[in-house]
């Protein structure tokens, strides 16, 4: 995807109270255990194929698609053989 792609992305989820954005790829066949993040996300898939298993339900995700999951939601995943590489906008939880 373009720089112009993830420029538009950035600038919609930093207006959205986002408060970090980046790129993250993964190598072929990576696959993460059930695990969770301090943060939220919207992600947008832009280049190879992610299986994203929440609960019981797993998503077989391909470029041009997205995902959402609150903080501290437990999930794992899976990557492809030619890897995978998102667009991911993180909301970090405020400490008051």
């Amino acid at each position: 995807m373009s720089d112009a792609g993830f420029d538009a992305f950035k600038a919609d989820a930093l207006a959205h109270g986002f408060d970090e954005v980046i790129e993250r790829t993964w190598a072929p066949g990576t696959t993460l255990d059930t695990h969770m993040h301090a943060f939220s996300v919207s992600a947008r898939v832009v280049r190879g194929e992610m299986w994203l298993t929440v609960g019981e339900k797993v998503r077989h995700l391909l470029p041009g698609e997205t995902f959402t999951l609150a903080a501290r939601v437990p999930h794992a995943e899976r990557y492809g053989g030619d890897g995978a590489t998102y667009w991911v906008a993180r909301r970090n939880e405020r400490v008051t």
